[in-house]
């Protein structure tokens, strides 16, 4: 059954599942980036996990609610967390040296399986689609995914305006 499913996969699921793969191994690297790319990031993420729930459960409203709660939850959670040690923002330059981590490739790699599990589901149960006890925790869980992403860059972003302050008050 495993190798009917995978044939019957799209070819271009493969192609998003190796950039997703090749942009998640990119972030186990130490690496400078600016703010601009730290938020593309979440919203990209954000947008794709979005996607799942809006293309699997149209059928069923609450599943927006149940994606917009998973992820301000998460968000509300991990929002006052430090961020990861080793992160250095250099306000003079505007970037950040931000240390490598496997969350943002666990976190890629969770929502394009969810999504891939998902399919496969509804391809061979296709009411599920309209099961809410399936489609509002499935929903939740894309919307958790979206939470990581989007503390993750707002954390990043309160430590710029933070220096930025800092150094508008103590310019050298």
């Amino acid at each position: 059954m495993l190798l009917q499913i995978l044939a019957n996969t799209p070819k271009w699921v493969f192609a998003l599942f190796a950039a997703l793969l090749w942009l998640g191994l990119n972030q186990l690297l130490t690496r400078r980036l600016g703010l601009s790319r730290i938020t593309l990031l979440a919203v990209g993420m954000a947008a794709f996990s979005f996607y799942g729930t809006v293309s699997a459960f149209s059928a069923v409203p609450t599943a927006l609610f149940a994606w917009m709660a998973g992820a301000v939850a998460v968000l509300l959670i991990l929002f006052n967390r430090p961020v990861p040690a080793g992160t250095v923002y250099d306000a003079t330059s505007r970037r950040f040296t931000v240390p490598g981590s496997a969350v943002p490739l666990a976190l890629m790699m969770g929502i394009f399986f969810t999504k891939y599990a998902v399919g496969v589901a509804l391809g061979m149960h296709l009411a599920q689609a309209n099961d809410v006890s399936f489609a509002l925790p499935v929903s939740a869980l894309y919307g958790a995914f979206s939470g990581v992403f989007a503390a993750r860059a707002a954390r990043l972003w309160r430590l710029a305006m933070a220096q930025e302050r800092q150094l508008l008050a103590n310019p050298a």
